[in-house]
């Protein structure tokens, strides 16, 4: 049996950057994902400067639009629109990005197998076996799991997740009229119940149309988005695909390693709680955890992400808790220059939400929020209530 040095689960951002960082360095690389690229992925699809550094130098971004106008909404009114004088947004669709980012860990020299459904791992102190749907099994001395929350080696693993969100996306092929209108900006509906936002992001002749709040809020999160369709006009579109899925975010001390076993994106959790955007984590973490599997010391990448990404994170949970308490109150500082400018700058990849919340005057404005009651009562976001 051919015993390779890393074998990755799952060909998405995360894994595939892994797999690229690894194979670049020298090290012998399987990448295993039961679909076959190009596959389509339910995902917004929205590329912010974080994840184009990233890319940069690694692929073309194969983008269909790039966003310099944004509108805002609460709950479909009290509109406004902000634009900037450069790209705040790139708009791929996965299935064309992700083919990307697998040529590119192709052409570094790892080898990728679509159609590989893993169905579970064995450890020992040397190495771990992979067992695939099919009965054959791979060898390895290293595993990266990037095979999502739900998946094979977050079980593994054993991660936790502490906020849980339901995220439904309709894919809708639109007339040319209905394209131009949408041309260059993107929108941002802020959400009738605790948590929830809607999103329109334009790709050339489709939208993608979605919404998201916390499980367990199903029959208001679907009605949430047949209410944005209809009051855009787009009810009566026949969706090129609709589908729904759950976005699971770690818990602070979840594990990231298991023995010779690493999780990455969202296997492993890594996402920002607020906005629920999991792109960039997924190809910061994926590269974070090619490069110690190539250091040969996994136990520096639990160390590089909590020190890279988990501040973030955990600022972003922070600020989702103020947003489900006073959306009105983020939607209108949104409308303010201070507000736009901090926008602006988080979608350049220019600052980070720990370090905006470093701020003396927006660690004041927390504090005094903080000392405002809750609306109704009303669960937040990820409770599952």
């Amino acid at each position: 049996m051919i015993i390779w040095d890393l074998v990755v689960v799952g060909a998405g951002p995360a894994g595939l950057s892994a797999a690229r960082e690894a194979a670049a360095a020298g090290v012998r690389t399987l990448v295993l994902d039961r679909a076959v690229h190009p596959r389509y992925k339910t995902c917004g699809g929205g590329l912010i400067g974080t994840s184009l550094s990233v890319v940069a130098g690694r692929i073309e971004v194969p983008a269909h639009d790039r966003v310099d106008r944004v509108t805002f909404t609460r709950d479909g009114r009290r509109a406004f629109t902000r634009r900037h004088g450069t790209p705040l947004v790139t708009m791929v669709r996965r299935e064309e990005f992700d083919d990307r980012l697998r040529a590119a860990a192709v052409s570094a020299g790892a080898e990728v197998r679509g159609g590989a459904a893993v169905r579970a791992l064995d450890q020992d102190p040397d190495g771990v076996r992979v067992r695939l749907a099919d009965g054959a099994t791979v060898a390895a001395r290293a595993v990266i799991g990037a095979d999502g929350s739900a998946g094979v080696t977050a079980r593994h693993v054993g991660v936790r997740y502490g906020q849980v969100d339901l995220g439904l996306e309709r894919e809708l092929p639109v007339s040319p009229a209905q394209a131009a209108r949408w041309r260059g900006r993107l929108l941002l509906d802020w959400g009738p119940f605790p948590g929830s936002y809607g999103w329109v992001f334009p790709k050339g002749d489709r939208l993608t149309v979605g919404v998201i709040g916390a499980r367990g809020e199903g029959d208001r999160t679907r009605a949430y988005l047949r209410d944005l369709l209809d009051r855009l006009g787009l009810a009566g579109v026949p969706a090129e695909h609709d589908s729904g899925h759950l976005t699971r975010c770690r818990v602070d001390d979840a594990p990231l390693r298991h023995g010779r076993v690493l999780v990455a994106g969202d296997a492993a959790g890594l996402l920002e709680p607020w906005t629920r955007e999991g792109i960039s984590y997924a190809l910061r973490s994926g590269t974070l955890a090619g490069a110690a599997v190539a250091a040969g010391d996994l136990d520096r990448y639990p160390r590089d992400v909590h020190e890279h990404l988990v501040p973030s994170m955990r600022a972003g949970r922070r600020l989702l808790t103020v947003f489900a308490r006073r959306p009105q109150l983020c939607h209108a500082f949104l409308a303010t220059p201070a507000g736009w400018a901090l926008f602006v700058r988080f979608c350049q990849g220019r600052l980070s939400f720990d370090r905006t919340l470093d701020r003396p005057p927006v660690r004041a404005a927390l504090t005094l929020l903080d000392l405002l009651p809750a609306r109704g009562g009303r669960p937040l976001p990820g409770s599952g209530r």
